[in-house]
């Protein structure tokens, strides 16, 4: 079944596209918002929620392009639709010079509210950790 696209926009309070770059681009930076843990093997990211010992959930995916101060797109590694992807942007606001996260990922029709849900809550974390 082939996906539908979704794309989220969201404004950063931030000028300095090296510390955007460093929360979208690493695992690191990619830990304090989208996972609990997010690890970085050659040209895959495993991404951990959850406690271990726990209930918890872990995904791989491949890299498949970085841009520096640009964008990050991966893909999951159990996803089937070959057109489907997820884009990290950042991109700066030529009126405030403030840089917007542009968030583009694919979803089914019946898990399309959960997917804006879930980026809208890793958006709350990146505020809460980051300020941003």
């Amino acid at each position: 079944m082939k996906k539908h696209r979704i794309c989220i926009e969201h404004e950063l309070h931030s000028r300095s596209s090296a510390i955007i770059w460093n929360l979208i681009s690493t695992a690191e930076g990619l830990s304090l918002w989208v996972a609990d843990e997010v690890h970085l093997s050659d040209d895959t990211l495993t991404f951990i929620w959850g406690e271990l010992w726990r209930h918890h959930e872990i995904k791989e995916a491949k890299i498949l392009e970085k841009i520096k101060n640009s964008y990050i797109r991966f893909k999951w590694k159990d996803d089937d639709d070959e057109s489907s992807y997820t884009e990290i942007r950042m991109v700066r606001n030529d009126v405030t010079n403030d840089y917007i996260l542009v968030i583009t990922d694919f979803t089914d029709d019946d898990d399309h509210e959960q997917l804006e849900a879930i980026w809208s809550d890793n958006l709350v974390r990146l505020h809460h950790s980051s300020g941003l």
